[in-house]
């Protein structure tokens, strides 16, 4: 899952992306409303967190231009304005959700998560399947053949997007994108470490493996072959 966060004050910034990559998201940061603007253009996120006062172009200014254009990504709105007139304006700009500064991380992250679980209730499964395989998104567990298999937040990231993928073969460039941010060298080995820690937790005692390295593209993760 990836977050874009449009915050200016850095403290600020470090606190939520430090706990948002804790808890196994992907964060891309602008400091201005003008530069998140231009990220949410160019990639696909997952949610967004938006301060209302920006440098540039203001947060109430940027989800308009988000919704103008047909960008539906939910938005949480950060705020220091307290009253029920300034969160019905954020709301009615576009906005999905909105929370007062000072807040909680904990009340934050949860929020986060109802957003996106709420827009992606009506079109995709809250369990996703191959073969014995199960990962259940709203428990946060996975299962293989009945067995409960604990992952790090990162090895559950990495997971969920190989199985949101199914039959898909996704590049280490995809991966890397995905799981982390751009500030990641490319060259770097971090996604085969990853998928490495994967595969000794979801197929090593397993006779039959499902994640798959495609040599030179990329890996896939797959249904077992059915008996005829």
């Amino acid at each position: 899952m990836r977050i874009l966060l449009v915050e200016d004050d850095q403290k600020t910034a470090d606190f939520i992306s430090r706990g948002l990559k804790e808890a196994g998201y992907a964060v891309d940061h602008a400091d201005d409303g003008e530069k998140g603007m231009a990220l949410a253009s160019v990639a696909t996120y997952d949610a967004m967190i938006v301060d209302i006062m920006l440098p540039k172009l203001d947060g109430l200014g940027m989800i308009t231009k988000l919704r103008e254009k047909r960008i539906n990504t939910p938005v949480l709105i950060l705020s220091a304005k307290r009253s029920v007139e300034d969160r019905v304006k954020g709301l009615q700009k576009g906005g999905d959700d909105y929370l007062v500064k000072p807040f909680s991380f904990s009340e934050l992250l949860a929020r986060v998560q109802a957003l996106i679980r709420r827009s992606s209730a009506s079109v995709e499964p809250t369990v996703l399947k191959a073969g014995d395989l199960e990962v259940d998104l709203l428990k946060h567990e996975v299962t293989r053949a009945g067995r409960k298999i604990n992952l790090q937040p990162r090895e559950f990231s990495l997971l969920e997007y190989l199985m949101y993928n199914k039959g898909r073969i996704l590049s280490k460039t995809m991966i890397l994108e995905h799981i982390w941010d751009y500030s990641f060298d490319p060259q770097t080995n971090v996604v085969d470490v990853l998928i490495c820690r994967l595969r000794n937790k979801v197929d090593r005692d397993f006779p039959v493996k499902l994640i798959h390295t495609i040599r030179s593209v990329g890996y896939v993760i797959k249904d077992p072959p059915q008996d005829t």
